[in-house]
């Protein structure tokens, strides 16, 4: 198994906002081989930033990679850089491969 993580730090006050665009958004994910669950979670706030993580779990690392490379990913992310001023930085990816 293979979990793909995108962490964001979103402007203080912005929170509802973003999401509320990951709630209403198709991730096309459902129909994609490999695709095994999705969730979105918030952590912790400071004074500028709330942190959420996109969490996606996979059969495998090739499955994730060949979502990446597909029209579904294309499709999922075609409205991703209308939003850019609730974010404080770029979305950092993390991926790990499951050994237990």
């Amino acid at each position: 198994m293979y979990i793909a993580m995108n962490r964001f730090k979103i402007l203080r006050g912005r929170e509802t906002q973003f999401e509320e665009i990951w709630k209403n958004r198709d991730t096309h994910l459902k129909s994609v081989p490999g695709f095994i669950e999705f969730h979105l979670v918030k952590g912790p706030q400071d004074d500028t930033h709330t942190l959420y993580a996109s969490h996606s779990t996979w059969e495998s690392q090739e499955s994730f990679s060949d979502w990446t490379k597909s029209e579904a990913f294309r499709l999922a992310h075609k409205h991703a850089g209308e939003h850019r001023d609730l974010y404080l930085g770029h979305p950092e990816f993390e991926g790990f491969e499951v050994v237990i």
